[in-house]
């Protein structure tokens, strides 16, 4: 089912499909709702509800007024999750996106059921954390092209059509570096050891912009999260190594929603 959500100031455009227990994707800076093709088909197979949808100024969701504040991603994540009925969820969030998800997660810890964060920074602003990330990513990294700033080169030799692909999502997506949503929380990686939801990281190997060991910093302050890399998979990991990476996710979903302590909320 595809529809809009209105909000006070904002169009929410989303997709729900399946049924089961619900997962809720949170795109990447670089993508829209079809950066996540390849992850719906797979967990819809293996009885998921997944829920995509765009981002506030990213695809089709966009504020009510032009020059309106753009928000904040785990506000507008709330209301979705709200407007569905969804007591609890999965919720799956990758690079820009895992900025919004490790906000929502630490504002609304309740309300999810797993967390996985994939080739995400996280928006920490630990200044040490800073320190480092700005270090790793400098801005001659970040004034690369887009393609060769975010796909690994394995890819780029591998799968041409595919960053042709990927590039046509990145392109339709029409995001501008103004529209970017803030978050709630000034986080630090002290606030994240009170984190106690399921968590599980992704870190692609070959990525330029969240490498692994800057995941690590943050995995490090999160009891019990399981730490994943995916070798030569650069920052868009999820597009570039499909089958890998919905087997890992899906093995430790399976594992870890059937674990005691776990909610056990309904679908919708």
């Amino acid at each position: 089912m595809v529809a809009e959500l209105r909000t006070a100031d904002a169009l929410i455009w989303y997709d729900d499909a399946g049924s089961g227990v619900p997962v809720v994707f949170a795109h990447p800076a670089s993508g829209s709702h079809a950066s996540w093709r390849e992850q719906c088909d797979a967990f819809l197979k293996e009885g998921y509800r997944c829920i995509t949808y765009d981002l506030r100024g990213w695809g089709q969701s966009r504020s009510l007024e032009a020059e309106a504040d753009p928000g904040c991603m785990s506000d507008d994540l709330l209301a979705l999750i709200d407007h569905l009925q969804l007591e609890q969820f999965v919720l799956i969030a990758a690079a820009y996106g895992g900025f919004g998800g490790l906000d929502f997660g630490m504002r609304f810890p309740q309300r999810l059921r797993a967390f996985v964060l994939s080739g995400s920074q996280g928006g920490v602003a630990d200044p040490g954390y800073v320190a480092i990330r700005e270090r790793v990513v400098p801005p001659e990294i970040r004034a690369l092209p887009i393609h060769l700033r975010e796909l690994g080169p394995s890819y780029r030799v591998r799968d041409p059509q595919g960053m042709s692909r990927w590039l046509e999502i990145a392109e339709q997506a029409e995001h501008h570096p103004a529209r970017r949503q803030r978050m709630a929380l000034d986080i630090r990686l002290e606030d994240l050891d009170t984190l106690r939801v399921p968590t599980l990281l992704v870190a692609g190997g070959a990525d330029l912009l969240a490498p692994p060991a800057l995941m690590r910093r943050i995995a490090d302050h999160i009891g019990g999260c399981e730490f994943v890399t995916l070798c030569e998979a650069g920052h868009c990991l999820q597009r570039e190594k499909p089958y890998e990476w919905n087997t890992v996710v899906l093995e430790w979903l399976g594992r870890t929603l059937q674990a005691p302590g776990v909610g056990t909320a309904s679908s919708g």
